[in-house]
């Protein structure tokens, strides 16, 4: 059965239809990959999955859960399905990376305070940043910052963990510092969501991508598919821009 299965989901924004029926289904432990042109209501999509934005229609069906039919109290316990981990890290910065961390679990009673504590140190040990547990963001790289964003995201335990474009904000170099722990999740057995223009990343990563276009999936298919040889003329020249453009 699948993880994650979404029914013709619509939203809008005033006379602007930004997602016109988006339906799909992800297994357990898979990545997703998804690309596609500014615009093309990747990251509404995303945060319509994670309750940020209410669509206006459809389903969205968790381990067989329907969560969109729901009270605001109901809702707010389905977004513990979701980790979003932004584009430009979101951390708070009066607290430290620890308190990062360790901040939803403890306000979620999530176990005792050592009980959270070690469970933060352990998720930035994953994330190679076990000595930076007393440091603030100010006093880390865009990168670090990244990734303390991504144990964040984990502390919760959520079952499908969502990326919004997370290596935007940085240069090249922070980049792939930030993508090697996302290939290491993957590697884990962690279900994803990856909203990115990295298309090498996408092509090595991701078990199916999707190409999304004015709203809609114009394409969805193993990566070789997609990349290789894709069947939507939109697909064809998104993935020609990007080849020309790298």
């Amino acid at each position: 059965m699948a993880i994650l299965q979404v029914n013709n989901l619509r939203k809008g924004f005033g006379d602007t239809d930004v997602l016109k029926g988006i339906s799909f289904s992800l297994e357990q432990g898979q990545v997703l990959a998804i690309i596609g042109s500014s615009g093309g209501g990747k990251s509404t999509l995303l945060r319509c999955l994670n309750f940020l934005e209410t669509p206006d229609e459809g389903e969205i069906w968790v381990a067989g859960k329907q969560l969109l039919s729901a009270s605001e109290e109901e809702i707010r316990q389905n977004r513990l399905h979701f980790g979003l981990v932004f584009q430009n890290f979101n951390l708070f910065p009066q607290y430290s990376v620890l308190e990062n961390i360790t901040l939803a679990p403890t306000l979620l009673k999530q176990g005792t305070a050592e009980q959270i504590r070690e469970k933060a140190m352990g998720l930035l040990e994953k994330v190679g940043l076990k000595e930076k547990a007393e440091s603030y963001p100010h006093q880390l790289s865009g990168g670090q910052q990244q990734r303390v964003a991504i144990a964040r995201a984990l502390a919760l335990n959520p079952q499908i963990l969502c990326f919004d474009e997370p290596t935007s904000a940085l240069d090249p170099e922070l980049t792939g510092e930030v993508l090697r722990v996302i290939r290491g999740l993957k590697n884990g057995g962690n279900t994803m969501i990856v909203v990115t223009h990295e298309m090498e990343f996408a092509r090595s990563v991701a078990d199916v991508v999707m190409f999304m276009a004015d709203g809609v999936i114009e394409e969805m298919d193993a990566p070789e598919q997609v990349f290789g040889d894709p069947r939507s003329e939109k697909t064809r020249a998104f993935i020609r821009g990007a080849q020309e453009k790298f």
